[in-house]
């Protein structure tokens, strides 16, 4: 695990968008993406850049279970206004939030992952250090399935709805044995409400009950953090 601090979420953004340019140097890839106010200064920074995703591919980690993708609160409408209306590629895709039909929409997900392995996965980290939405306590070997979400992740969460009774109980989400197949993950954390689950993350115990700390495992892991969020971090970097 390489972990880089910057001053902060801008330059740390232009820093994560060096790994893009880097991966399409040899040719179009397949991406998987994350959503949240993290990487939202990176996707603008893509959008900004000449980068070519036209032939490459998109995986998106995780849906609310309920929302349809025209839904502003939707991740899929996320992704829409933040890269996908102004980023072609060649194929994005996304869970479908709206099939209750469980079985069939994360077994068809996790076919396709298996059919087009993610070069690059893009991640950000939950405070309670959930990676996509696999909650704590969540098996290092978990595929694709349907999560009912932890207390404290719908408080964060309802930030971007009305009131925390509005936010979906559940979530399709990439499992952690899912993104572990990933050829190399780019983790982005910013803020010092982050710093705990980087600690976490990069100095703890691996463990089901801080499901980021796994990443210690996979032999291709950048993280990249602001000030904020390395604040509780003791070792050099």
């Amino acid at each position: 695990m390489e972990v880089y601090i910057y001053d902060d979420v801008q330059t740390a953004s232009e820093a994560a968008l060096g790994y893009y340019k880097e991966a399409l140097k040899d040719g179009p890839k397949v991406f998987g993406l994350a959503t949240g106010s993290t990487p939202e200064k990176l996707y603008e920074q893509m959008v900004a850049s000449d980068l070519d995703f036209t032939e490459s591919l998109s995986f998106n980690l995780d849906e609310y279970v309920g929302l349809e993708a025209s839904y502003p609160q939707s991740y899929h409408y996320f992704m829409d206004q933040h890269l996908f209306n102004h980023k072609p590629f060649k194929h994005n895709y996304l869970l479908n939030g709206a099939n209750l039909d469980e079985e069939a929409e994360c077994s068809q997900y996790e076919a396709l992952l298996k059919e087009h392995p993610v070069d690059l996965q893009l991640l950000g980290i939950g405070c309670n250090a959930h990676i996509g939405f696999n909650e704590p306590g969540s098996s290092f070997d978990s595929h694709t399935r349907k999560i009912e979400l932890t207390p404290s992740t719908i408080e964060a969460n309802s930030r971007l709805f009305d009131s925390p009774r509005d936010v979906p109980s559940a979530a399709y989400s990439m499992g952690i044995g899912s993104i572990l197949r990933s050829q190399q993950i780019l983790l982005l954390a910013f803020g010092e409400d982050k710093a705990a689950a980087v600690k976490a993350m990069v100095e703890g115990p691996v463990t089901e009950e801080a499901p980021a700390s796994v990443l210690q495992t996979h032999d291709q892991v950048v993280v990249i953090l602001d000030k904020a969020a390395a604040i509780q971090l003791t070792q050099d970097e």
